[in-house]
């Protein structure tokens, strides 16, 4: 397995180039398939720490409230949402990791990754509920959603829209998602609340255009 290895303001950190050992496709059904590359953004602990610091001081973060039925509730986590092609990625490791992404996946994809959207969760009563990304192109065509995690691990779980049994897939510090094919449109991700004392963790999700 060969990293590469790349200083970024101060903070050296490399990204594992295998696309297998530890790395995984997983086919689920319909179409959809997710990638598993565990330890993906390595580097040493305190330097991915560090990154994670950078992440939760620097990021412009917002609370958001949506409408529930006759409620308006606040959403259980902070966000913060970059087009990068209109705007400077918010940190320089997200310029570079983004790359790398398109470097790996745009082939496939046969377009590139253009925006990072952050969620910061800052315990295990932050969550994110069933859903898919649907809104835009992903609602009527297979896209990718790239996902890096950072901090506390949290389970990403994975239920298809038809019925059937859900999968939960624990994400840790460095850990890369990718859902591809369907997924968005026949199947549904999760972070549920969780009990278990916990720290906060940081999810980077890297999308295509006009995919949210």
């Amino acid at each position: 397995m060969c990293d590469k290895l790349r200083r970024v303001t101060g903070i050296d950190l490399a990204i594992q180039d295998a696309l297998f050992g530890h790395d995984e496709r997983r086919e689920l059904s319909d179409g959809a398939w997710v990638d598993v590359r565990a330890g993906w953004l390595t580097g040493g602990h305190q330097r991915v720490e560090d990154l994670f610091d950078d992440l939760v001081s620097d990021i412009p973060w917002r609370s958001e409230r949506r409408q529930m039925y006759d409620r308006v509730l606040d959403v259980p986590r902070l966000v913060s949402f970059h087009d990068l092609t209109s705007e400077p990625a918010p940190h320089p490791e997200i310029a570079r990791l983004r790359v790398r992404l398109n470097d790996i996946y745009a082939g496939e994809l046969g377009e590139p990754f253009t925006s990072a959207g952050l969620c910061l969760y800052r315990d295990g009563n932050d969550s994110v509920a069933w859903h898919g990304d649907t809104v835009g192109r992903s609602s009527t065509e297979d896209t990718m959603v790239a996902i890096l995690s950072l901090g506390a691990t949290r389970v990403l779980a994975l239920r298809p829209r038809s019925g059937g049994r859900s999968l939960r897939l624990p994400q840790s510090h460095g850990d890369l998602l990718v859902m591809g094919g369907s997924c968005q449109r026949t199947w549904e991700h999760a972070v549920p609340k969780t009990t278990k004392p916990t720290g906060p963790r940081i999810s980077i999700q890297f999308r295509p255009r006009d995919v949210r």
